[in-house]
Formats: C-alpha cells, sequence, structure tokens
C-alpha cells in the first residue's frame, strides 16, 4: 500500500501513548494522520513508570525518534527485601526504566502539532462501504480510510463494537507513587536506587524502580522512585470504600488522585509502615500524591472491524506484572502499519493484523493472570493462599516479572 498511502486519511482517537505510535508510525509511512484527544489540556505529567522492553526502543526507532540514555535510567539488578529490610535474594538483570510522562513528551514532540487535536470528543464511528465515519460530540463529521480506537481500557469504541467483552476485576488494587530522589534519607536512596527492588510480605506484593524526575531529567539526585503496591480488596465493600470521595459521591470508574479521601491515604501510608521493608514505607508515605488503581483484565476475539482497529488497551487489558502495557501498544501500532504496507485493502490489512494481534494480547494477558494469581488467591480460601504461596518465592518473582518476552 505504501504507493498509495500519501492520499489516504486515519484518524486516531486517543492521544495517549498508543495512539502516539500509531500516528508517528502512519505519517511515516505518508499517511494524513488526526489525532483526537478527548482531554483539552495536554497529557504530559500523567501517568507513573514504565518498564523499556526492547520491542519498545524497536517502535521508537521504526518512529524515527532516537534514543539515547536520557530516555529513562538504567539499573543493573534487581533484589526482594523482607519486612525488616535486610536484603533476602538479588538477582543481575539490567533494565531500562522509565517514565509516562517522558515517553508522552517524547513521542508528542516528535508529532507535529498540525496533526493532534485535543478536545476532540467522538461520539460514534462507523464502518461504511467507501470510508468510516466518524461522529463528535459537538455534531462535525469526518471520513477516514482508517479508524484506529486507541481510547484506552474504558474505550468506548469497543464498547459499542463488542458489547459482550467486559473489564473483569482480578480482587486486587494498585496503589501507585512517585517520590523525588532528594526527598529520600540516605539509606534509603542507597538501597533502592540503581535497582529494581521489591518486598513480598503476608498477602501483599510491592515492587519500585528509578525514573526520570521532574521535567523528565535522568541525572542523579533529580530522579524520582517509582512504586507499585498490589493489595487485595473485596469487590463488594473495600473497593466501593477506596472509590468514594468525602462528598459520598461513588467514582466508579477510577476516582482521582485528589479526591481520595484523607483517612483512605493514612490507612494505606500506616499499612506500609507496617507491613512493608522500611525502604518501601518511607518511599510510600513520601510520594506527594499516590494513587491507586483497581486490577482488571479484559479480552477480545478480534481487533478489526472492516476499517476500524482497535489498539493497545482499548483491546487487550492486561494487569501490570508483566509491564507489558506501553510495549503492547507500540506493538499492536507496529503491526497495524506492516499490515497496511503488505495489502492494498486495508480491510484486508486490518484482517491480517487482527489475526496476529489478538493472539500476542491474549498471551500477554494469560502470562499477567498467572503472575498475578498470588493476589487474586488473597480473598479466597485458606487453601488456595496456601497453594499460591508456594510459587511466590523472591527469585520466582524477581525472573518473572516485567520481564522481555515473546508472544
Amino acid at each position: 500500500m505504501t504507493h498509495t498511502s500519501s492520499r489516504l486519511r486515519a484518524i486516531i482517537v486517543g492521544g495517549s501513548l498508543g495512539g502516539l505510535f500509531a500516528a508517528n508510525l502512519l505519517v511515516r509511512h505518508g499517511w494524513h494522520v488526526d489525532v483526537f484527544e478527548r482531554v483539552p489540556d495536554e497529557l504530559a505529567g500523567r501517568g507513573a513508570g514504565i518498564v523499556a522492553h526492547p520491542e519498545l526502543f524497536d517502535a521508537m526507532t521504526a518512529a524515527g525518534i532516537a534514543c539515547d540514555d536520557s530516555i529513562g535510567v538504567k539499573v543493573e539488578s534487581r533484589v526482594t527485601f523482607a519486612q525488616s529490610g535486610a536484603v533476602l535474594s538479588e538477582r543481575r538483570l539490567p533494565q531500562t526504566l522509565t517514565a509516562w510522562a517522558k515517553m508522552y513528551h517524547v513521542l508528542r514532540t516528535a508529532l507535529p502539532d498540525v496533526h493532534y487535536h485535543a478536545g476532540g470528543l467522538v461520539a460514534s464511528v462507523e464502518d461504511g462501504p467507501l470510508q468510516a465515519t466518524v461522529v463528535f460530540a459537538d455534531g462535525s463529521v469526518m471520513h477516514a480510510d482508517l479508524v484506529i480506537a486507541a481510547d484506552g481500557f474504558r474505550s468506548s469504541i469497543r464498547e459499542r463494537l463488542l458489547p459482550d467483552a467486559r473489564l473483569q476485576y482480578a480482587g486486587y488494587v494498585a496503589w501507585r507513587g512517585l517520590v523525588d530522589e532528594a526527598s529520600l534519607s540516605p539509606e534509603t536512596r542507597d538501597a533502592l536506587f540503581d535497582k529494581f527492588a521489591f518486598c513480598l510480605p503476608p498477602r501483599e506484593q510491592i515492587l519500585g524502580y528509578p525514573v526520570a524526575g521532574r521535567s523528565n531529567s535522568t541525572a542523579r539526585a533529580e530522579r524520582r522512585y517509582n512504586f507499585v503496591w498490589y493489595r487485595a480488596t473485596s469487590e463488594d465493600k473495600e473497593l466501593p470504600n477506596l472509590l468514594t470521595d468525602a462528598t459520598g459521591k461513588h467514582w466508579a470508574g477510577g476516582i482521582p488522585p485528589t479526591l481520595i479521601r484523607r483517612e483512605v491515604l493514612a490507612d494505606m501510608e500506616e499499612a506500609a509502615l507496617a507491613l512493608l521493608a522500611p525502604q518501601f514505607g518511607e518511599v510510600v508515605t513520601k510520594a506527594a500524591q499516590p494513587l491507586f488503581q483497581p486490577i482488571f483484565d479484559l479480552e477480545v476475539p478480534h481487533m478489526a472491524f472492516g476499517r476500524i482497529a482497535l489498539l493497545g488497551d482499548a483491546a487487550f487489558v492486561a494487569r501490570p506484572h508483566c509491564g507489558m502495557g506501553v510495549t503492547k501498544a507500540a506493538s499492536d501500532a507496529m503491526a497495524l502499519v506492516k499490515a497496511l504496507n503488505t495489502h492494498d485493502s486495508v480491510r484486508d490489512a486490518l484482517a491480517d493484523y487482527s489475526l496476529e494481534r489478538t493472539e500476542a494480547g491474549s498471551a500477554i494477558v494469560q502470562h499477567a493472570r498467572h503472575l498475578g494469581a498470588y493476589m487474586q488467591a488473597q480473598l479466597k480460601n485458606d487453601l488456595d493462599r496456601e497453594m499460591a504461596e508456594r510459587y511466590r518465592t523472591p527469585e520466582a518473582v524477581m525472573r518473572e516479572t516485567a520481564v522481555p518476552a515473546r508472544f
């Protein structure tokens, strides 16, 4: 399709990382691209840490984005701490860890402003005999040869196309946060920075790693430490309580961090000091604006609907244990552009893309479920918890969590 791509138009719904990967790749291959992000202001500054797998760098290179040491923070090893703070186990595993804000900045800067439209709220998308139609909330209409739904794990486009595909709550939440390197004690900095660290107290799991700091700096003393703390949370009582703000409003789709009740944060900080290694206790209690995310997973039977394609979390939602969320979206974008360059028909290209990436997405979701089985077992009976505990040694967790995998 390379010889005709300059006449083809793509509309991308969703201007986060997956949408930006697709946009940069398509522009580089001659497409006319419009990205519509419903949020009216820039997304920079949102999100937290990202594990940079090799496929992520491959996608950046394909999009013409240079990668140097400033893209993230390099670590050489992994370590697991006991609740006392003593080292239980260490393992050499070089990796690069970056931050959502850093990736957004790099991808957004690479895409000319003419292609990106903030505040563009899409009401509906329909395929047609000649082109797909996109209707916006203000009543305006656009037509395109290709529409990419990159509108996240609560994708409204996926919900319309696949109403039976539902998010499945896994039985636990992930508390997340960032803390400035300079605000930590020298002892904690020495123990945690330059490492990917874990702590595995009963019924809990926390991990953390250094990422770029303010202004995306990766210089020493200017970095941040990112943590992800998994906690069993019942769907019927505990989760609704966490999702209720001080006015009594229930945020079923996820509560904004600034509206999490003070007593909820206080309980979380008290648990951190009581349950976690002191190094992690300090990190959690010094995080400026911690947040939590209920953990879901979701699979779809296919990712193509004529000229409409699902991409990233708009298709498969995997638990974060793999550290594959952004890499999965980038790989989707790579596979989509490859298929478009192979076929003269957009519909044929998307059909091939769907076959390849549906298989990959299912494998990632299944792998993430395996890694999260221990946390899911915490709300079950004693036997289930005992069985899950057998597969949660520090060595196994360090070996399998957030490592490169080929699906």
